[in-house]
């Protein structure tokens, strides 16, 4: 009898040895004459625990983690192929707490299935949302999505249904669907995540999309540092070709929709929508000035909805559930889940996907586990580089948009960054400053400039030198910054910086 062997495939797998481990199964088995089938799948997103080896049996899979490849002999020895226990045993995997306990709607999949695999893909729930999209008019697509409350996960939340309606209330030749992957913010990888392990998700998003606006041309824009999301991304584009889930008769409905894949060169700023439809019209990726907005003029001039992975990732479920059923999970204005992203300094650093409301303290505590060091906690990153930085005094703040713009600190794309308290709060904002000065499309005066300025009154500040000066000109700098800026990277950085300021003051006094 064959048994199967997940081992996954992503880039953070691969990088703790996932293809090392895989390969000594492989030959392990062989040398014991026994009959094993290796598949590769994405991370489920436990990545203290990986390379996440799972073996199918009679009850379900169960998983064994962190496999390194000088572990596999002795998991051979003590029956890990059927399911037997090992000190790197979990049991089965849908019981591991950190996992049983999160809300996965737009990640059910990602470490389930082969990543390209659209059987699996639908026997796993999928293509039900493309099904019923398919037979709605496009204005009933785009009031599910509106009542759903799904707002885009790309961090600036504006409500994907109100975006998709503008775009299908215009009058075009062509429209298009340009789903932004050019995760660039330190501590962030759901993105990353739900391409290398559930692509087949964003393409019926985007599918899905163009059926509701009237496009029949997707462009994903990824960034050239995900060498493996692109791969992935290639296989699944062929087999949802091949299964007919693009080209001219999507699922022989006579509907068409294509989708092509585009590297962009490594540009922070083309995270930013209108420096991305730049880029991805053969332009150097500078921002626009807007109006007009991309849903009126966007690609080639022409209307364009601008979602991100995750957004594009959560239609599905949602048309195939119904908008209500999506509204239940959540808070207040912040409805479904958002895939969170825990990294920093902390034990168990993942991908958490949970409903809106749960606090920063169940997620860094009961998920995280505390930090590596086992040193308090003094500061957390929330949003990016250009987050804020909040103190252990606010971790009570429920993890929703509303709540956490009350605190000074923006959700962004959900990334939660944990310093412990050795972390130095000036020589970070000095850092949000250079990076701007570094990320800068160069386009308008008070980021190009104001950045360059901002590390050199911080530099003042930490030396000691005219401090209240430099203080004064700090804070017209960043007013400056928050009110002139074309775009969110000079217009946020003032965010960390402020926040560093206000919570750690004394982090700003002169070293000696």
């Amino acid at each position: 009898m064959t048994t199967t062997v997940w081992v996954p495939r992503d880039a953070g797998a691969l990088s703790l040895g996932a293809e090392a481990t895989a390969w000594a199964i492989a030959r392990e088995a062989a040398a014991r004459g026994l009959d094993v089938t290796i598949r590769r799948n994405g991370s489920r997103g436990l990545y203290w625990l990986e390379p996440l080896v799972e073996v199918a049996t009679p009850a379900g899979r169960v998983a064994y983690g962190p496999v390194t490849a000088a572990e596999v002999p002795g998991l051979f020895d003590a029956g890990f192929l059927d399911g037997c226990a090992h000190r790197l045993g979990h049991g089965p995997t849908e019981r591991i707490p950190w996992l049983a306990s999160q809300q996965r709607l737009c990640c059910a999949r990602i470490g389930v299935i082969a990543p390209a695999d659209v059987r699996e893909y639908e026997a796993q729930g999928g293509l039900a949302g493309l099904r019923r999209a398919l037979g709605l008019p496009p204005a009933e697509i785009v009031r599910a999505v509106s009542e759903s409350g799904l707002r885009g996960r790309g961090g600036a939340a504006f409500p994907a249904g109100r975006k998709w309606r503008t775009v299908l209330e215009q009058e075009a030749p062509q429209k298009y669907i340009a789903c932004n992957a050019d995760e660039g913010d330190s501590g962030t990888f759901a993105d990353r995540l739900l391409l290398e392990g559930d692509p087949l998700a964003v393409i019926e998003g985007m599918v899905i999309a163009g059926l509701a606006v009237g496009a029949t041309q997707g462009y994903l824009y990824l960034r050239i540092e995900y060498p493996q999301a692109r791969r992935a991304l290639d296989e699944a584009i062929a087999a949802a070709r091949a299964a007919g889930l693009l080209g001219d008769d999507i699922l022989g409905s006579g509907r068409s929709f294509e989708l092509e894949v585009r590297l962009g060169a490594g540009a922070y700023i083309c995270g930013e929508e209108t420096s991305m439809l730049e880029s991805l019209e053969g332009r150097r990726g500078e921002v626009r000035v807007r109006p007009p907005l991309p849903a009126v003029r966007g690609l080639f001039g022409l209307p364009t909805v601008v979602n991100n992975v995750v957004t594009c990732a959560s239609v599905p479920a949602i048309l195939a559930h119904g908008a209500s059923w999506y509204r239940d999970y959540g808070c207040g204005e912040s409805r479904g889940t958002l895939p969170l992203q825990l990294g920093g300094n902390v034990r168990r650093g993942g991908l958490v996907e949970r409903a809106f409301g749960l606090t920063l303290r169940e997620l860094i505590e009961d998920y995280g586990g505390g930090t590596a060091s086992g040193r308090p906690v003094r500061a957390v990153q929330i949003g990016g580089p250009l987050g804020a930085w909040l103190p252990p005094a606010l971790l009570d703040t429920p993890v929703d948009y509303e709540a956490l713009a009350a605190a000074g600190a923006p959700l962004g794309h959900g990334g939660i960054v944990v310093f412990d308290d050795t972390v130095d709060l000036a020589a970070m904002a000095r850092f949000a400053f250079a990076f701007c000065a570094h990320e800068s499309c160069g386009k308008c005066t008070p980021c190009r400039i104001g950045s360059t300025r901002g590390v050199e009154l911080l530099d003042r500040i930490r030396a000691g030198t005219d401090t209240e000066v430099a203080l004064e000109r700090l804070a017209a700098l960043c007013d400056t910054l928050r009110q002139a800026s074309l775009c969110g990277l000079g217009g946020m950085t003032p965010n960390p910086v402020e926040s560093a300021l206000r919570h750690f003051p004394e982090d700003f006094r002169a070293r000696s």
